[in-house]
């Protein structure tokens, strides 16, 4: 009983976050979360167009705190709005965006799409980025396309600080799917390791120090012959 309930609540859950998704439209949210408090259900949006979220006067904002409270039978929803300081560093945001471009100009200047944005990712301040595009693009068959550059972790514990996303985009030629994957520059890199001079020095010393113990060793062994 117990894992039904928890099923139902997750479907739930699931259902309320694409359901904002689709009413606020496609490029405008990134991440929804849902927290629940004593007084009530708490949905924190996270989006980089904050204006284009509350609308005028927070019309958007009431609009949709009402749909929450009657057609998900929320007791007490509040919306909050949480603005993405470094869009470029969101890889949702990213992703839509390529989407919409995909949408907009046409599957035949995919390349220049997605090497557009992983420039923008990477001149931004990026440690590493891969854009990957599936789809008819531009051939009958359906064929994956990768674009990437910087450092990127994969596997391991270093992976999880990667921002991963997908993202779908509806051209005349078929479904194309859109994956974006982000190594912020403030990542923590746990396996990360910095040389610094101070390091360098410490290296330079030890190894200074190793060649005068050889030497010693060698004139110890000469005396002693």
């Amino acid at each position: 009983m117990e894992e039904r309930n928890t099923v139902k609540f997750k479907k739930d859950e699931f259902a309320i976050k694409e359901y904002i998704k689709s009413i606020l439209g496609k490029g405008k949210i990134s991440k929804i979360r849902i927290e629940y408090t004593p007084v009530g259900e708490k949905v924190i949006v996270s989006t980089n167009k904050p204006g284009l979220v509350i609308g005028k006067r927070g019309e958007k904002i009431e609009e949709l705190t009402d749909i929450l409270r009657n057609k998900f039978k929320l007791e007490n929803p509040r919306v909050e709005i949480e603005e993405i300081r470094n869009p470029e560093f969101d890889a949702q945001t990213i992703a839509d965006e390529i989407a919409l471009s995909l949408e907009r100009l046409g599957p035949l200047k995919f390349k220049v799409i997605a090497y557009k944005n992983l420039q923008r990712v990477m001149n931004a301040g990026a440690l590493g980025v891969e854009i990957v595009l599936g789809g008819k693009l531009p051939s009958a068959r359906a064929k994956s396309w990768r674009f990437q550059q910087g450092y990127l972790k994969k596997v391991g514990d270093s992976a999880k600080v990667v921002d991963k996303a997908q993202s779908v985009a509806q051209t005349r030629p078929g479904t194309v799917g859109v994956k974006v994957s982000i190594l912020a520059p403030t990542a923590i890199l746990r396996d990360k390791v910095e040389l610094t001079k101070d390091v360098l020095d410490r290296l330079r010393m030890n190894v200074i120090k190793v060649e005068e113990v050889n030497e010693e060793k060698k004139k110890t062994k000469k005396v002693k012959k």
